[in-house]
C-alpha cells in the first residue's frame, strides 16, 4: 500500500509548493516585514494574509508557522527567517502532523461550536513547538457568532499563540477582527514571475515547451501560481510531454493572435462579410465565443495605448508580426473609435453570459460594433454641420454688427453724426444685463445688480435666493427700497436685507414693505430673458443645422462669451444642447 502511495502522481502544484521564504516568488514586502520583525523580536500575535485565489496564502502560512517553531539542526535555535526543514517541527509542518499547528477550513467549519471547540485548546502550552499556531483558511467565511467568540481570544492572546488568517474576500472580514491582526496583501504574480517558475519546475521535470505556450499558460493564469501550474499540468498531459502552442491554444480556447487583428480591422473597415468568415473559422478551429471577446477587448485596449505611448507596443508580449499589425491599426483609427467599440464590446461581455447561443450572440455584438464604426463621432457631424450649413448671420446679429461698427467709428475719428446715433441706439444689442433695475444718476456705483453679484460673491446662498424668487421691487434708490413679499420669507429676512444692503454699499438703508400682490420677481425677468435669448440663437445657422441634424434636441442653457475688441460679433456658447 505504501508502494502504491509512492508511485501516485502528485500534480505540479503540490510538488513543487515552497517550503521556505526562498521559493516564495512575488511577495517581496511580506518577506521583507516579517524577516525585520523576527530580527527585531517584534512578532505580531495574529496575521492575516489576502490575494486572488491561488496566490499562496495558504502556503505562506505554513512556512511562517514553520519560521516560528524551526529549533535548526542544533535543536536550540530561535524563530529563523531561513527555516531549517530537517528538524522534527519543520518536517511535521511540511507533512501537515504537527500538534501545535492547527489548520481550520472556515468554509466547512463556520459556526461558534467549532470555533469554541478550537479556542479551547488556547489556554494549553504546546506540546513540540515553541508557538501553538492556528491558520484559519476562507476566515472570511465564518459566522457573525464564530468572530465573535473569536474576537476576546484574538485581542487579548497567550504569549505562546499566534494566528495567521487567509482569505480571499476580505471586505468580509469585521472591522473589530481586521484591526487587531497584521494584514499582508500577497500580489499577483507577472507574468515574467511565472515564466520562470514554469521554466524551473520544466527543466526539473525534463519536459521540452515552447515559449510561446508558456506565455499564453502564464496569461491565463491570471497572477495565480496554482492556476498556472494546473494548466502546464493539462498541458503535459494533452501534448504527451511535451507543451506546444498549438495545443495549448486548443486546450484553453484560444486563437491566433494574427487572426484576432486581422477580426478587429475587418470591424474597423465595416467589412461584415469578412468578420462573419473570420469568427466562422476562428469556432471552428476551437476558439470559444468568450475568448474571442476578451481579445477583442485587449486589441482594442492595446490599440489606444499603442496612439497615446507609440513605445507600449515594444513593452507588450507580442510578436513580431502583431506589433507590425498593432501599429498599422493604430495609425488608421482615432482614440475616440477605439474607445467606442471597446465600451461596446464590454457591454457584450454580459449578454454573451446570458444568451442560449454563445456564438450566434457574438456575431450579433461584432455586426452591432461593425455598423457603428464607420458611423461619424458627434464631433465629426457637427464639424460637417459647420461646413455645410451658412455661416451668414441673422438680421439681429448684422444689426447689432453695424451698431458696433459705428461705435468703434466714434472712438476713432471723435465725430459722430446724429443719425448714426439714433441708428445706434435703435439697434442695441438683444441681450440685456441679467439685473435690469434703474440706477439714479446721483448713485451711479450701487444698484439691484450690485447687491446680487455680492450676496453671489460673499456665498449668500439663502438670502440671495429670497431676493430673487420672493421680493418684487418697485422702487430702488440710494438709501431707499419699496419691495413686496411672498409668504414664503423667512421672519428674519427684512434685518437681513438691510444689514447687507449697508454692508455692500457703505451706508445706511430704509426698506419699506408695500401691500399687494407679488410682482414680477428678479427670477421672473431672467427666465423671461433666457428665454428671449435661446429663441434668438436658434436663429443662428449653425444652431439651426444642429438641432435639424438633432431630432428633438433642446437648447437647455445658454453662457455668454466674452466680446473682443477686434471682433464685432458676439456668440453663444452652447452649454447644454438636449
Amino acid at each position: 500500500m505504501a508502494q502504491d502511495d509512492e508511485n501516485q502522481y502528485l500534480v505540479l502544484a503540490r510538488k513543487y509548493r515552497p517550503q521556505n521564504f526562498d521559493d516564495l516568488i512575488g511577495q517581496d514586502a511580506l518577506v521583507q516585514t516579517f524577516t525585520n520583525a523576527i530580527k527585531n523580536n517584534r512578532l505580531h500575535h495574529a496575521y492575516i494574509l489576502t490575494g486572488i485565489r491561488g496566490i499562496g496564502k495558504t502556503t505562506t502560512a505554513r512556512i511562517m508557522a514553520k519560521a516560528l517553531n524551526c529549533t535548526g539542526l542544533d535543536g536550540n535555535s530561535g524563530p529563523t527567517i531561513h527555516p531549517c526543514g530537517v528538524c522534527e517541527n519543520c518536517r511535521a509542518i511540511a507533512e501537515d502532523r504537527h500538534i501545535d499547528v492547527i489548520e481550520l477550513d472556515a468554509a466547512s467549519r463556520t459556526g461558534v461550536d467549532d470555533m469554541r471547540e478550537i479556542l479551547d485548546g488556547v489556554r494549553y502550552k504546546p506540546t513540540l513547538g515553541r508557538y501553538k499556531v492556528y491558520i484559519i483558511d476562507e476566515v472570511h467565511m465564518l459566522s457573525k457568532n464564530a468572530f465573535n467568540a473569536l474576537l476576546k481570544t484574538l485581542e487579548e492572546p497567550p504569549s505562546h499563540v499566534r494566528f495567521i488568517f487567509a482569505t480571499t474576500e476580505i471586505r468580509k472580514v469585521p472591522v473589530t477582527v481586521l484591526s487587531r491582526c497584521q494584514r499582508f496583501d500577497l500580489q499577483r504574480l507577472s507574468i515574467e514571475d511565472l515564466l520562470q517558475l514554469f521554466h524551473r519546475i520544466l527543466e526539473k521535470e525534463n519536459i521540452s515547451a515552447e515559449e510561446e505556450a508558456l506565455e499564453i499558460v502564464a496569461k491565463a493564469a491570471d497572477g495565480s501560481a496554482r492556476d498556472g501550474l494546473s494548466l502546464l499540468d493539462q498541458a503535459i498531459s494533452v501534448g504527451d510531454g511535451k507543451i506546444s502552442t498549438s495545443i495549448v491554444k486548443k486546450m484553453i480556447g484560444l486563437v491566433d493572435k494574427n487572426k484576432i487583428f486581422e477580426l478587429f480591422s475587418a470591424l474597423l473597415q465595416g467589412n461584415l462579410q469578412n468578420v462573419l468568415e473570420n469568427l466562422q473559422n476562428q469556432y471552428k478551429n476551437g476558439a470559444n465565443p468568450q475568448s474571442v471577446l476578451t481579445d477583442l477587448i485587449d486589441v482594442a485596449h492595446t490599440l489606444i495605448k499603442a496612439k497615446i505611448v507609440p513605445e507600449s507596443v515594444n513593452a507588450i508580449g507580442m510578436s513580431e508580426n502583431e506589433k507590425n499589425m498593432c501599429r498599422e491599426l493604430s495609425g488608421s483609427v482615432s482614440v475616440a473609435v477605439l474607445s467606442k467599440i471597446w465600451q461596446m464590446l464590454i457591454k457584450g461581455l454580459s449578454e454573451l453570459q446570458i444568451a442560449p447561443v454563445q456564438l450566434d450572440a457574438l456575431e450579433m455584438i461584432l455586426i452591432r460594433v461593425a455598423y457603428s464604426s464607420n458611423l461619424p463621432t458627434p464631433l465629426e457631424i457637427l464639424n460637417d454641420v459647420k461646413k455645410k450649413s451658412d455661416l451668414t448671420p441673422p438680421p439681429v446679429y448684422q444689426a447689432r454688427n453695424e451698431a458696433k461698427k459705428v461705435e468703434v467709428l466714434t472712438k476713432e475719428e471723435t465725430v459722430i453724426s446724429a443719425p448714426q446715433k439714433a441708428a445706434a441706439q435703435e439697434q442695441k444689442p438683444v441681450v440685456e444685463p441679467l439685473i435690469t433695475a434703474e440706477t439714479p444718476a446721483e448713485n451711479p456705483e450701487f444698484s439691484l445688480e450690485n447687491l446680487v453679484s455680492y450676496l453671489e460673491e460673499h456665498k449668500k446662498m439663502m438670502l440671495l435666493y429670497s431676493l430673487k424668487n420672493d421680493v418684487s421691487f418697485s422702487k430702488f434708490e440710494r438709501g431707499l427700497a419699496k419691495i413686496r413679499l411672498s409668504s414664503r420669507v423667512s421672519r428674519d429676512f427684512l434685518v437681513s436685507l438691510r444689514n447687507i444692503l449697508a454692508e455692500a454699499s457703505g451706508y445706511d438703508w430704509i426698506v419699506e414693505v408695500e401691500s399687494g400682490a407679488l410682482g414680477e420677481t428678479i427670477a421672473d425677468a431672467e427666465n423671461a430673458r433666457n428665454e428671449a435669448n435661446k429663441k434668438s440663437v436658434q436663429e443662428y445657422p449653425i444652431v439651426k443645422a444642429i438641432l435639424s441634424e438633432f431630432r428633438g434636441a433642446n437648447i437647455e442653457t445658454l453662457t455668454r462669451k466674452a466680446e473682443k475688441e477686434d471682433n464685432e460679433e458676439i456668440f453663444y456658447e452652447e452649454e447644454n444642447i438636449s
